[in-house]
């Protein structure tokens, strides 16, 4: 894998990350004090939700690209270590960029 890939660079120094729509082609900025899911609400994208706390399940989302960071408690560790799915109610990202298949 190359360094230069932006999927893999590290967050913005403000906390701040990008999360790409790969079904839709959008790129959204997420702060350091917003969620993913509130993002992606402000922005007009009706996804499924319910606790917002991480334990349900229901805002489970297919990671294309990038490396979450996981916050949830409805994950095992070995899916959580897989990086292919999170929970975008509380999990943020450990890269610049991540890409999710909305």
């Amino acid at each position: 894998m190359s360094t230069s890939e932006p999927t893999q660079t590290p967050i913005d120094a403000d906390g701040s990350f990008e999360v790409h729509l790969q079904k839709s082609g959008q790129t959204l900025k997420v702060s350091k004090d917003q969620s993913i899911l509130s993002v992606l609400q402000d922005a007009g994208h009706d996804v499924p939700f319910s606790c917002s706390q991480g334990v349900c399940g229901t805002c489970l989302t297919s990671v294309i690209a990038g490396t979450p960071d996981h916050w949830d408690m409805f994950l095992t560790p070995e899916e959580q270590q897989a990086n292919d799915q999170m929970l975008i109610c509380c999990s943020r990202s450990q890269t610049a960029r991540l890409v999710l298949d909305l």
